[in-house]
């Protein structure tokens, strides 16, 4: 035993060799800034650094809310699932490169004989026949009759059989040992390849789950915000219908009284059907968006955190930090996944080239055995054997070649891949950079629009209830004042939206929370930059 342990450190140490090719980050397929011109007077808010979503969505309603989907989230649960799954089949690739070593023992106890308890036995005897001819002598019993050569005396022949009421020796076998079978001596860095393709693929699934944690809190503020929409264009609609059932009532006072005409009445009921249908609508889609965010967060949603309109939510949604470099797409947790898969498909094509070379293992056994338990840890019943064996395949059919090839080609696929994530990326985060370097513009229109809309459908009520203007000119001031109101809506909506579409493309938060009740996830592994 200790000169086999010594030879399998040796042979352990011999394998620092790999064929894995030398990776370096591929350079970023994009820009080295943010597009420029007059759609992005914002790029300077594009380089997020790491912040939390409580840094972004300061409403503490809206904290809770995502707090308890982070805990409840079925999707969030299956990916936290996934790394568990990924993390032990990387625990189970990288066990190759340590002898599996089993530890047995064993007692047996062998004897035999007949059903009477006695033995049965049979050999050879010596027999004196008193007649006889032939050369052959032959007896039964205890006493036999032979035939010999002179006649007279039987020289040598066969017993038959004999039973004797006697036990025979019974047998007692003590053994224990230690066992390694077929360890392959990594020498050409197939095993070790294997094990770094499986732990790259397991930090690709923690930042899978990431990316689903991000998506999440997305969308959960977003649906957040839609419902405080909804509730204003609920609220919109009520107050109009309550507008154009008066005015209808007016106008229908004014028939009666002969100083209006029929169509007057009609135009006003339109008003008030339109406006009665979209009350209907919203009423619909508010419920809606409350079953969105109970499916988001996996659980029913406390009325008294859902906004009561979007001026009010809105203004809890604030801007994200400054920065300038687009190296900051690295961070996304898609783009991290992505480089991850690259690495592993990378020590997938080391691993493949090793399967070219002679697979070199080796089984030993080290242990004791002896026929008596009290004699078992002695030297003399101490033995081993080491039997090592190279396996070289010398005929294929150039399916090893093959696999290198393979194995080139998905390394190809996922460089393509990686860098069409990032391209992806940049394009989303370009687009929401344009999308904020206007949307400002956008909303201060809006609010002027709105207000001269109400100032209008004020002039325009105050001159047809002096006689002064039609109906007519009242009817439009009050469809457009409505309309007005749901586009600005629509408008404050965009830009509320706009800053968590950001706060997603940038990365938003670089951390992996799990849930109390849920597992345990490593932190991040950083990815060095050789």
């Amino acid at each position: 035993m200790r000169r086999l342990l010594p030879c399998l450190l040796a042979l352990s140490a011999l394998a620092g060799c790999s064929f894995d090719p030398h990776y370096v980050r591929p350079d970023l397929p994009v820009p080295p800034s943010w597009p420029v011109g007059d759609a992005y007077l914002r790029q300077t808010e594009a380089a997020l650094p790491s912040v939390s979503y409580r840094d972004v969505f300061r409403d503490p309603r809206l904290q809770a809310i995502i707090g308890e989907a982070l805990a409840n989230n079925r999707d969030l649960r299956v990916a936290l699932a996934n790394i568990v799954a990924a993390r032990a089949q990387y625990r189970i690739q990288r066990a190759d490169l340590f002898p599996e070593i089993d530890a047995s023992a064993r007692y047996s106890r062998s004897g035999y004989g007949n059903g009477n308890g006695a033995v049965a036995s049979s050999g050879t005897g010596t027999s004196t026949g008193t007649t006889g001819t032939g050369t052959t002598g032959t007896g039964t019993g205890t006493t036999g009759t032979g035939s010999g050569t002179t006649g007279t005396t039987g020289t040598t022949g066969s017993g038959g059989s004999s039973s004797v009421d006697s036990v025979s020796p019974t047998g007692n076998t003590f053994s224990l040992g230690l066992a390694s079978t077929a360890f392959e001596i990594d020498l050409f860095g197939r095993v070790r390849s294997l094990s770094r393709a499986a732990q790259d693929r397991y930090f690709a699934q923690e930042a899978a789950a990431r990316a689903t944690r991000l998506t999440l809190v997305a969308e959960i503020a977003t649906d957040w915000l839609q419902y405080a929409a909804d509730r204003s264009l609920l609220t919109i609609a009520q107050q109009t219908v309550q507008s154009a059932g008066k005015t209808v009532q007016l106008t229908q006072a004014r028939l009666t009284g002969g100083i209006a005409p029929r169509s007057d009445l009609t135009q006003a009921i339109t008003v008030l059907a339109t406006a009665q249908s979209d009350f209907a609508s919203q009423t619909t889609l508010v419920a809606q968006d409350v079953n969105a965010l109970q499916l988001l967060v996996g659980a029913p949603v406390d009325p008294a955190l859902l906004p009561h309109s979007l001026d009010e939510a809105a203004a809890t949604v604030v801007p994200l930090p400054a920065g300038v470099d687009s190296s900051v797409l690295l961070r996304r947790p898609d783009v991290v996944e992505a480089e991850y898969s690259l690495r592993a498909t990378n020590a997938q094509i080391g691993a493949a080239r090793a399967q070219l070379f002679p697979t070199v293992s080796i089984t030993s056994i080290a242990g004791f055995a002896s026929t008596a338990f009290s004699s078992l840890f002695t030297a003399g019943a101490f033995s081993y054997s080491a039997a090592p064996s190279v396996t070289y395949p010398i005929f294929q059919a150039g399916a090893a070649r093959a696999n290198v090839t393979y194995s080139k080609a998905e390394r190809d696929v996922a460089l393509a891949t990686y860098e069409h994530t990032i391209q992806t990326a940049f394009r989303e985060v370009g687009d929401a950079l344009a999308r904020r370097g206007t949307i400002a513009d956008q909303v201060a229109a809006q609010t002027r629009n709105l207000a001269a809309a109400a100032d209008t459908l004020t002039l325009a009520s105050a001159r047809y209830t002096g006689g002064v203007d039609t109906f007519l000119n009242t009817l439009i001031a009050q469809r457009t004042y409505y309309t007005t109101q749901q586009t600005f809506v629509e408008t404050e909506l965009t830009a509320a939206d706009n800053l968590v579409t950001l706060y997603q493309v940038l990365g938003g938060d670089s951390t992996l929370d799990a849930p109390a009740s849920g597992p345990t996830v490593v932190p991040e592994q950083r990815l060095p930059t050789r």
